[in-house]
């Protein structure tokens, strides 16, 4: 260890003898050892001995300094070292010094000229070609279509028939995909979302719907997919429930326990038929609860429904909870204090607030005109408003109205 140090010690100050020195042209070469002046040399030789003594104190704790100690004295040319001295030069002519004992060891260094090149230098025209530069990606772009080539997540998102242009118009949603990595977030969601049930073919849409769920953390959307497990749904249940409200992931457990617990508490309807309330219209678990309230609102006072009639009507029709409030009461003024037709026929027949209003006017009003407009099921030539709103206009005019289609739109144009 102590001749490695005492090596190490003596080759860090042979290279501070050979300091380099430029010449003021641009080629730089190394001065040989040779080269330095009288009085470099006894610096040096100094510093030498000095090291050379520390490294025979460390060896020997009784060692003392002696006579050796003091630098060497200068006479003319010629440099006078004690007898004990371990190195003696003399006679440097030109005030060169001459070191056998380092040029076998130590090499000057030489540097070759490497040609710097300007920013300005002119190039021709076969070495341009030849020059690659990759395309950087804009700081700001109003479209995701820039970025596409240079984003494996958006490049795959592409294939899987997301549309990004739907994409880019939502706020803050173009950065978040940029943000995202194929394999660390994207590659795992897929995944599951099949093993739910989501089929390959309408990832794409699934994903324009809602990128949001790459964010969601995949624990969390296990724990929703059991807690509906849990709550009796079926597997072909809860994969057309997140294929037909794709936000359903991302609604936490306590939440989806809260709105399955106000549909059964509202609607005062059993947990199985809960469960086939929103299997049918899975966006009641997603969708705002206020249009619902408004809607249950306006079938109690408005329009004069009864409890049992209202969950009769809603189990059977359930976008009735989500309807136009607009719509509802006008399609019932008009079936009611119009047509005449009471509240149980309306509850027998649900799937009329689904009809157009116009269609509904306009077949009435031809049957009207032709006096065959009997909606009493207890008196003869009875028309049930599954016949009104179902049949085709060609069968509606010749089995409940005993006309010709013809006649039909002849009266619709007089309207």
């Amino acid at each position: 260890m102590s001749s490695a140090l005492c090596s190490i010690c003596c080759r860090w100050s042979a290279l501070r003898i050979s300091g380099l020195v430029f010449s003021s042209n641009k080629t730089m070469k190394a001065i040989p050892v040779a080269s330095f002046t009288l009085k470099s040399w006894t610096g040096v030789h100094t510093h030498r001995r000095s090291l050379v003594q520390s490294h025979r104190r460390l060896r020997n704790p009784n060692f003392s300094s002696s006579a050796t100690d003091s630098p060497p004295s200068r006479e003319g040319d010629t440099v006078h070292f004690t007898e004990s001295s371990p190195l003696q030069y003399t006679n440097y002519d030109h005030g060169k010094a001459e070191l056998p004992g380092l040029e076998d060891e130590l090499q000057p260094f030489v540097f070759n000229d490497v040609p710097s090149q300007s920013p300005f230098q002119d190039l021709s025209e076969e070495k341009a070609l030849h020059i690659e530069v990759s395309p950087l990606l804009p700081p700001t772009s109003f479209t995701l279509r820039d970025y596409v080539d240079r984003s494996e997540t958006l490049t795959k998102l592409v294939l899987l028939g997301v549309d990004l242009s739907k994409l880019e118009r939502r706020p803050n949603v173009a950065n978040m995909l940029l943000r995202l990595d194929f394999d660390r977030d994207v590659k795992e969601r897929l995944l599951f979302l099949k093993d739910v049930g989501v089929k390959e073919d309408f990832l794409g849409a699934f994903l324009t719907r809602n990128p949001f769920v790459l964010t969601e953390n995949i624990e969390n959307l296990q724990k929703r997919v059991h807690y509906l497990q849990s709550q009796k749904f079926s597997k072909e249940a809860i994969s057309r429930m997140v294929s037909a409200a794709p936000y359903l992931l991302n609604f936490s457990v306590e939440r989806l326990d809260n709105r399955l617990g106000f549909y059964q508490k509202e609607l005062r309807l059993s947990t199985q038929k809960t469960c086939d309330l929103v299997t049918r219209l899975p966006k009641l678990l997603t969708n705002s609860l206020e249009p619902v309230k408004e809607n249950l609102k306006v079938c109690r006072i408005e329009l004069g429904f009864r409890e049992n009639e209202i969950q009769h009507m809603v189990t059977c029709v359930p976008k009735l909870l989500l309807a136009s409030k607009s719509k509802l009461t006008r399609l019932f003024d008009y079936l009611h204090n119009t047509m005449g037709i009471p509240h149980h026929l309306i509850t027998k027949f649900p799937q009329v607030f689904n009809a157009k209003f116009l269609r509904v006017k306009d077949r009435h009003l031809f049957l009207e005109h032709l006096g065959r407009a009997q909606y009493d099921p207890s008196q003869p030539n009875y028309i049930s408003l599954e016949s009104l709103v179902v049949l085709p206009d060609d069968v509606f005019c010749v089995t409940l109205a005993k006309a010709t289609l013809l006649d039909f739109e002849t009266f619709q144009k007089m309207l």
